[in-house]
């Protein structure tokens, strides 16, 4: 039977959870880091794509960077834990993406009453190693900075992104985002981090 993933959570189960957990579990050692500056260099441009479509509201294109069978995690522990143990920020496979953007993109979205904007930066561009070669992991800063209506808030930390390259261009298969106070009060963020 074919699943549709934008459809179902058919893939989020105990095998998803536990590679999740491996694969964000001792990725970032100095062994796996790749030097090659092309491969950096295109990842570094993806996640500022990415950032771009945020900040301009282009929704539909930031969802259309990720995988069919994709998630998108914001730990609520340093670090990001074990999602089946710990709370989370955000822990939205396909389904729930496509659900956020489109509350996102209607006019009753109160908590984006006027819709906030967003200023992103992406810095410490590394790049990882995978097990299979079409995979990789990128580590990146970020600084995300939000106005609305009369308020600006800051969000920082660094993200995990595993990437898959398909045809030549990245998917995101995980976005995992590490606030460095995402074991505080935040204030219910309503836009995409």
């Amino acid at each position: 039977m074919n699943h549709d993933p934008s459809k179902t959570s058919h893939y989020i189960g105990n095998q998803y959870y536990a590679d999740l957990v491996q694969n964000y579990s001792d990725w970032q050692g100095d062994d796996n880091e790749i030097s090659d500056p092309i491969l950096r260099e295109s990842c570094r441009r993806f996640l500022e794509k990415e950032a771009r479509l945020l900040e301009s509201d282009r929704h539909d294109d930031w969802l259309g960077l990720y995988a069919p069978e994709c998630l998108y995690w914001v730990p609520a522990s340093v670090g990001g834990g074990d999602p089946r143990k710990e709370v989370a920020v955000a822990f939205d496979d396909r389904r729930r993406l496509e659900d956020r953007v489109f509350r996102l993109q209607n006019e009753y979205a109160w908590s984006q009453q006027p819709i906030s904007r967003t200023v992103r930066l992406v810095s410490n561009v590394t790049v990882f190693a995978c097990d299979e070669p079409s995979i990789v992991m990128v580590r990146s800063n970020f600084l995300i900075t939000e106005f609305q209506a009369g308020d600006k808030r800051s969000y920082t930390g660094w993200s995990g992104h595993r990437l898959q390259d398909r045809d030549e261009s990245w998917q995101i298969l995980v976005k995992q985002v590490n606030l460095i106070d995402c074991d505080q009060n935040l204030r219910n963020p309503s836009i995409i981090l």
